[in-house]
């Protein structure tokens, strides 16, 4: 087996249509062109910034009474006439709309020799920004926008997160803004800020209908005096299942994880759907472990996560499956025990969970096995375990998972055949369970070795045993299912 080196890997980012920003327009002028029903809605938006606007509608400047006349007349300019190159001058955004083709481009074009990024409602091409679709729960704002591919669909999608966002969110996110200027002024180091923060959203998330008040604000700056007391200049560790490999089974918990790491060490198995839920600036480290190929050695794992915990790192160990199954969680705990860091288990749905629902199979069933048990297929020196208990495996009231069992199943079969296994058992193997490249191959135990070339050379394979999985031999080989009868 090759020794391999933990590799720091980036964090990628999918192609993006367009650079999501928020602006911040209070006080500063922003120019609107246009006399239209789509103009005025632009405009109240755009006022509701605090923007400094100025409006430029010819003659219909009634359209813009109720924004001229109302509570933020101070901020609004309606002018009777057209615009002017000069009107531009100073202008944060320019926004116009407008349909005549000339128009467009002079507008276009007096913008950018400005300097000031242009919008044209409903003319994407025209456009150095677009206005998204706004879930309002100021200052929390959510915007989804379609790149102006399909504006009817984002509005659809809006609708959907204001049915997910309580509307008391609003109070949190205003709540927050008013207890920050306090936490900055502790001047605590990051780890704990952070600490403070994930409190705070796991407070109002817990009851985001509820108007924070003096009493919440109270218990939580309490919270972090007793956090900062303790706080040795250490970090900890969080060992995060990530399940089989669809990013949908990962659990809230193990996302909350991903989204407060400093640094993620994970293995290959992790797929990139998993990774793409992680914090954007958290460090990543690839430091798997691939069968009888390039592997990091787990001594240097442990030190590793070691090491950047002592210096105040919040370190995901990052598991495919439950980290717990075979995934050398236990060594990895008794190094952060013995080195004095706080470590903590998310578990995460199982591979052999995720097969047998793959599959449509129940990895236990009352007439067929009353006992689950998961063995390895792999020792440390990547044969067959001597010290698995045979007369288990060849229990037929079992379901058997084997782990890692790509080379060994052949040399598994005959010593579980020996101990009593009956030839004919139901048996499945699963590539890749749950991802898209999943595959799989049915037989008896007595046959299935043989047939595992007929799935993909590279990928975690997992083989499912017992009579609980009869059913899917019948469907996938019934010429061997007639045998078994």
């Amino acid at each position: 087996m090759t020794e391999r080196q933990p590799t720091t890997t980036p964090g990628r980012i999918e192609p993006l249509a367009t650079l999501p920003l928020f602006h911040k327009l209070d006080g500063r002028k922003v120019v609107l062109a246009g006399a239209t029903e789509g103009a005025v809605w632009k405009a109240e938006l755009l006022a509701a910034t605090g923007a400094e606007l100025h409006v430029f509608a010819e003659s219909e400047t009634a359209l813009f009474a109720d924004l001229s006349n109302g509570e933020i007349n101070n901020r609004v300019h309606v002018h009777g006439r057209g615009w002017q190159a000069s009107d531009l001058d100073g202008a944060a955004l320019a926004v116009a709309d407008l349909d005549d083709s000339d128009a467009i481009r002079a507008f276009v074009a007096a913008a950018r020799q400005a300097g000031v990024p242009v919008n044209i409602v409903d003319k994407p091409d025209y456009c150095d920004f677009a206005f998204g679709a706004l879930v309002n729960r100021s200052p929390l704002i959510v915007a989804v926008s379609t790149d102006g591919a399909a504006p009817v669909f984002g509005q659809a999608i809006r609708t959907k997160i204001e049915a997910l966002l309580p509307a008391g969110l609003k109070n949190w996110a205003q709540a927050a803004a008013d207890w920050r200027p306090a936490v900055q002024a502790r001047e605590l180091p990051f780890t704990l800020r952070r600490a403070f923060w994930e409190l705070f959203a796991a407070r109002a998330m817990a009851e985001p209908e509820r108007k924070p008040g003096p009493q919440d604000e109270a218990e939580l700056f309490a919270r972090l005096a007793q956090i900062e007391a303790v706080h040795d200049g250490k970090g900890r560790v969080t060992l995060v299942g990530a399940g089989p490999g669809d990013p949908e089974l990962l659990t809230l918990k193990a996302i909350r994880a991903l989204q407060s790491a400093d640094i993620i060490l994970y293995d290959d198995l992790v797929s990139p759907g998993v990774l793409e839920l992680a914090r954007r600036e958290a460090k990543r480290m690839l430091v798997g472990k691939t069968g009888y190929g390039p592997s990091v050695k787990q001594g240097d794992i442990n030190a590793l996560i070691v090491s950047l915990a002592a210096s105040g790192k919040h370190v995901v160990r990052l598991k495919g499956g439950d980290p717990g199954i075979f995934g050398r969680a236990g060594e990895e705990i008794d190094a952060c025990h013995a080195a004095g860091i706080p470590v903590a288990i998310v578990p995460g749905i199982s591979a052999a969970q995720g097969a047998a629902a793959s599959l449509g199979l129940s990895l236990t069933h009352r007439d067929h096995a009353r006992r689950l048990q998961f063995v390895t297929g792999h020792s440390r020196k990547g044969e067959l375990p001597e010290d698995l208990d045979w007369r288990s495996m060849a229990d037929p009231a079992a379901s058997t998972v084997i782990y890692m069992a790509r080379a060994t199943l052949p040399g598994f079969r005959e010593r579980a055949i020996a101990a009593g296994l009956d030839p004919l058992t139901p048996a499945v193997a699963v590539l890749s369970a749950t991802r898209p490249d999943e595959a799989r191959v049915a037989a008896t135990i007595a046959t299935l070795p043989e047939k595992l070339s007929e799935l993909p050379a590279s990928g975690p394979v997992l083989v499912l045993l017992g009579h609980a999985f009869g059913s899917l031999l019948a469907v996938a080989n019934p010429a061997e299912d007639r045998r078994r009868a």
